[in-house]
């Protein structure tokens, strides 16, 4: 009598094979979706690695601004600072232009950007339509051909613009179509953008990073529109990557003609290159999905605002001697008042260079770094002087500010802060989950080693090769899933009722 098989073994075949039809069931339906959104990605993001999101730069700012009239600068605020809502020694105090008349720019604790005048200590009003067309036409050095006053549009939707809104969108003649934004608050430039930059942007930035202003104007919905349509994505690639390995055969147990895949033609083309490029794929899209820092796992740490405040807090003294400082800062256009460890200096700035100078003797400014303020209670393990980049102190445009002071604490964040030996500012602070961000984001999303961006088009052919494999994988499931969608249902086979046969006899 033969024994019947356990119900275990029976069991796990079968569980094994819905497993595998649900495997291949579920990224058949998630991939018709989101290879369409994978395209898209990989499309718009060789775009943005030549035309980036419009932003003004700070060289592109100071290169704007007209040379500082020293005839009209005669104060600098004290009193004033209390008149305009300014309880607090601010940190920075910015003079510039504003069109015709030196400024001091100056941020309040509540967050709230003033400009003071240089000349007689009043606080500014909010420019008018006639004043932005003023202060727009000196900047762009260019006739003014329009005004209007705006709340936001697509180039001005991050949340970086609120506290300047509404805004004075002021249009320039010329060939290429530029456009200031000037602060509504101010009467600061603070964005512009022309003809070419937003086209391509809209072929770049705005799909690949779903900028589009009805979803970009509420932060909070943003986030949740990237982290869902984002998520399924990883999914997907997830099951169609795991589903390449499982239907290929690399050993002597090969397919038909002893070939690797059982598949031709476009099935062929998308299991190749998912299976070359899905990896890349993966990591592109989750970390994607982690440029929103999903739960706000990334965020904190580090040195506190309060920490940064004492260390750059203000100590009023006397101010500086106006008609020596004006024939040191001849042709500056942006001159910066701070103060580092209750040290008041002086950051000339040209488009040349920069000069820092103490701030009550104006002899060259000789700073006293003393970091541990910036963490209490924690101890310095290490001080270093960088003088070239690496992965942590970089950008992507060129060279970052150096030479610059690392130093790291033993705090619990395990905290490294930044410090521009010049004048003993901080110019940035970095935590553990900060450095992990930068490998699991920057690193996977951008490839923006120093080794690669410093030598391009080696960064360029790196992120094409792996873009094409992308682009690939995307199109090929795109044509597949189209065809899917197009084929015809089956027709089931109905059985005709008949009626039965009585034969003779019965």
């Amino acid at each position: 009598m033969s024994r019947s098989a356990p119900a275990s073994s029976v069991r796990r075949p079968a569980i094994g094979h819905w497993l595998k039809r649900w495997l291949y069931i579920g990224h058949r339906w998630l991939g018709i979706g989101s290879c369409i959104l994978f395209a898209m990605w990989f499309l718009s993001g060789l775009v943005m690695i030549y035309v980036p999101f419009p932003a003004l730069t700070a060289r592109e700012r100071l290169a704007g601004l007209p040379t500082i009239d020293w005839t009209l600068v005669r104060t600098v605020p004290g009193e004033s600072l209390r008149t305009a809502g300014v309880d607090m020694p601010p940190r920075v105090l910015l003079l510039e232009m504003r069109g015709a008349l030196p400024v001091w720019r100056v941020t309040g604790d509540d967050g709230r950007d003033r400009s003071i005048s240089a000349l007689d200590s009043t606080v500014q009003t909010p420019p008018t339509e006639g004043q932005a067309r003023a202060i727009a036409g000196r900047f762009g050095r260019d006739a003014v051909t329009g005004v209007q006053r705006i709340v936001r549009d697509q180039w001005t939707v991050s949340g970086a613009f609120d506290r300047h809104r509404p805004l004075w969108k002021v249009t320039l003649a010329g060939s290429d179509a530029r456009v200031l934004y000037i602060s509504g608050s101010t009467g600061a430039v603070v964005l512009d953008t022309v003809r070419t930059e937003r086209f391509w942007n809209w072929l770049g930035s705005v799909p690949h990073w779903l900028y589009f202003t009805v979803v970009r104007q509420d932060n909070a919905v943003w986030r949740q529109v990237v982290m869902w349509v984002s998520g399924p994505c990883i999914v997907a690639g997830l099951t169609g990557f795991w589903i390449g390995i499982l239907r290929t055969r690399f050993g002597r147990r090969r397919y038909r003609d002893g070939r690797m895949t059982p598949y031709r033609g476009w099935m062929l083309w998308h299991h190749w290159a998912g299976l070359i490029g899905g990896l890349f794929l993966l990591t592109w899209i989750f970390s994607g999905w982690l440029s929103v820092d999903p739960f706000r796992l990334f965020g904190g740490g580090g040195v506190s605002v309060q920490a940064e405040a004492r260390y750059e807090g203000a100590r009023w003294a006397r101010p500086p001697d106006m008609a020596r400082l004006a024939r040191i800062a001849r042709g500056a256009k942006q001159v910066e008042l701070a103060w580092v460890r209750g040290r008041p200096l002086l950051e000339i700035r040209w488009p040349a260079g920069t000069r820092i100078v103490d701030a009550r003797t104006l002899a060259p400014f000789t700073p006293v770094i003393a970091p541990a303020a910036l963490v209490p209670g924690a101890r310095i393990v290490t001080a270093e002087r960088l003088t070239a980049p690496d992965a942590y102190w970089y950008a992507l445009d060129g060279l970052p500010q150096l030479p610059v002071v690392r130093i790291r604490f033993d705090d619990t964040a395990r905290t490294w802060v930044h410090i521009d030996p010049a004048s003993g500012r901080v110019l940035g602070a970095i935590d553990a989950r900060g450095r992990a961000y930068r490998w699991l984001f920057d690193l996977l999303h951008k490839w923006d080693l120093t080794i690669l961006t410093l030598h391009r088009p080696v960064w360029d052919i790196a992120l094409w090769a792996l873009s094409i494999l992308g682009l690939v994988t995307s199109v090929s499931g795109i044509w597949l899933g189209w065809r899917r969608l197009r084929r015809p249902k089956p027709v089931r086979s109905k059985r005709l009722n008949r009626a039965p046969v009585i034969m003779e006899g019965t």
